[in-house]
């Protein structure tokens, strides 16, 4: 039986034939490391087929800005901007951050579309649906979970007890809340009450993430 000391001496043998031979130290790292396929190829997961489905959507659409409410580059940043934050804020939640990230880039699906926000939220829904059920692969939980976020996720003066509709309106006016004017645009289109809940919840994610809840717009 080899004992405590040889062991060790046997382990540091080990390590130091390895640290010479950058033949196996390359073929130890590569056993344990996979490659970032930067959403190229097949090997994606269920959830980044939906976020590259979503992407490919948003290049190509054939609506053009003038018809469109917002601009196709919007579409583009805001989707891609909700879901870092909305895994961000998963991770703080102790919620699932691949469902959360499919939620909020699915959560204007409607919008990107059909260039309108005219009942995005539900109409959204219906898109959502059809866009996992083709992907495959996820459960009917799943599906509800991520279609009644996207359906909600417009309600922002209403709180639920749904952490997954509750953290894609906060992830929504957080990433809105990060572009110049944003405050001008809401104080122009929106109610004042309306306003006030935005702001409200922009003051709690800011505070959440250690910000200053002082400063509710940039």
């Amino acid at each position: 039986m080899r004992t405590l000391s040889s062991a060790v001496e046997h382990l540091v043998h080990i390590e130091g034939a390895v640290g010479s031979n950058p033949t196996v130290s390359t073929k130890l790292m590569n056993n344990k490391l996979k490659d970032f396929h930067h959403y190229k190829g097949q090997d994606l997961s269920r959830f980044e087929k939906v976020e590259r489905r979503v992407i490919d959507l948003i290049q190509e659409s054939k609506i053009d800005d003038s018809k469109r409410e917002d601009s196709i580059v919007w579409e583009f940043m805001h989707a891609s901007g909700c879901m870092q934050i909305g895994r961000l804020l998963a991770e703080k939640r102790n919620l699932d951050v691949d469902i959360a990230s499919v939620i909020c880039v699915l959560h204007d699906i409607y919008t990107i579309v059909n260039g309108t926000y005219k009942n995005h939220g539900p109409l959204g829904a219906q898109l959502a649906e059809k866009i996992l059920l083709e992907i495959g692969e996820f459960t009917d939980d799943e599906i509800k979970i991520i279609t009644d976020a996207v359906y909600h996720h417009s309600e922002k003066e209403i709180y639920s007890k749904e952490p997954y509709v509750e953290l894609v309106k906060d992830v929504d006016v957080f990433d809105c809340s990060l572009y110049k004017n944003a405050e001008g645009f809401y104080k122009l289109h929106k109610p004042e009450a309306i306003y006030n809940e935005y702001a409200s919840r922009i003051k709690k994610i800011r505070e959440e993430l250690g910000l200053s809840p002082d400063k509710v717009f940039r």
